[in-house]
């Protein structure tokens, strides 16, 4: 891997992402490893995930994040390892193509399972765990697409505006961490769109 800058706040850091086997994901999975965190990850992609956990030394956990029960589970489970989550990226999601006449309720409810629902709950599982530790981040994808209209994806832009909102930001829930607690969104191009800061004010920045 090329040489980054080290991060000594970041070693042996509690760090917790989804859909970290491949892409992205799995890109942000090598470099928190490399900074010396303790990283967990969930993916379906056994294989893959399996191959970057030999690779990183990186803990996989295989949950298919629609399962909301299942899914606090394993980060419940995460946490009992590696000490309470203090790093959380909500990066899973899926961007297949779909045109507006072919989606059903079924369609929608799984792909707002799959971009938006998860990081919700994934947010609540490590609340707890994050205001005792007295502080962290929090870390959500969204996708510039909402706002360039890109054309047949009408359900993940949906998803990609909600995460975009203050309504999943757990500021008020944190506000009495002893220490800083940061909550970031991104967009899909990786540039930083919407911070919170619990001692600060909300604020909204766009770049780019």
């Amino acid at each position: 891997m090329q040489s980054f800058a080290s991060y000594p706040s970041l070693k042996d850091r509690s760090v917790f992402i989804s859909g970290g086997g491949s892409g992205i994901g799995a890109s942000i999975v090598e470099h928190f490893a490399a900074q010396g965190s303790k990283v967990a990850f969930v993916d379906v992609d056994e294989s893959a995930s399996k191959a970057l956990a030999g690779k990183t030394g990186a803990l996989f956990v295989k949950c298919d994040i629609r399962d909301v029960k299942a899914y606090q589970a394993a980060i419940g489970d995460v946490a009992a390892k590696h000490g309470p989550i203090t790093a959380l990226v909500n990066n899973a999601a899926r961007d297949d193509r779909h045109e507006l006449e072919d989606v059903t309720p079924e369609f929608w409810d799984e792909r707002i399972a799959v971009n938006l629902r998860h990081a919700y709950f994934a947010v609540q599982a490590v609340a707890p765990g994050m205001k005792k530790a007295g502080g962290g981040a929090i870390v959500n994808f969204s996708s510039v697409s909402y706002h360039t209209m890109t054309p047949s994806l009408s359900v993940y832009q949906a998803a990609k505006a909600a995460v975009m909102k203050r309504q999943m930001d757990p500021s008020e829930y944190l506000l009495s961490c002893k220490r800083d607690y940061n909550w970031t969104s991104l967009t899909g191009w990786g540039f930083p769109v919407h911070t919170t800061n619990a001692r600060s004010t909300y604020s909204s920045i766009r770049m780019g």
